[in-house]
């Protein structure tokens, strides 16, 4: 049932990404800077389209990799991973939800990323410096999300190891 919540989430930070994306892509310059050196100035630039284009490559890759597993779970075609997490067993239900959260954390720090790589390119709107607590918090939920992983794979080697 958890798993559903992880999908809302999942499904809601596709929303925001592609809103931020689409948003922000109209608010660029031609020549998009990605990072600024100590002295304030823009030391890296790409073309707007390249930028869209990678950015919208890197979710589409990063999607794909993320949900390979739950769907594959999901519609039975992993006989191994059935084997291991099969219907009714709880921690199929949080392998599940861990999957389709960390994609939705994996799509809000793209998200993040082109609103930091707005941030860059509209000073005078919006400066980098008043968001740097997200900037240091998506980070620490993939760190979060990561070791959670571990933690929810531990506890299902224990269960195999009982033989529940």
């Amino acid at each position: 049932m958890y798993y559903r919540f992880g999908k809302a989430f999942y499904f809601l930070s596709i929303m925001l990404f592609l809103f931020f994306l689409l948003y922000f892509y109209s608010a660029l310059p031609e020549r998009v800077g990605l990072s600024i050196d100590e002295s304030g100035s823009i030391n890296r630039n790409w073309e707007k389209g390249t930028f869209f284009y990678s950015m919208v490559a890197a979710f589409v890759i990063f999607n794909a990799v993320i949900l390979y597993p739950p769907k594959s779970l999901e519609t039975k075609s992993n006989k191994k991973l059935h084997r291991i997490f099969p219907i009714g067993d709880p921690f199929r239900d949080y392998f599940l939800t861990w999957f389709y959260s960390f994609g939705g954390v994996l799509n809000m720090s793209l998200a993040l990323l082109v609103f930091f790589v707005h941030s860059i390119n509209n000073q005078e709107e919006i400066a980098t410096s008043q968001f740097t607590f997200f900037f240091y918090l998506m980070p620490a939920f993939l760190v979060v999300w990561v070791i959670g992983l571990f933690v929810l794979l531990i506890g299902k080697f224990k269960q195999v190891q009982k033989g529940v």
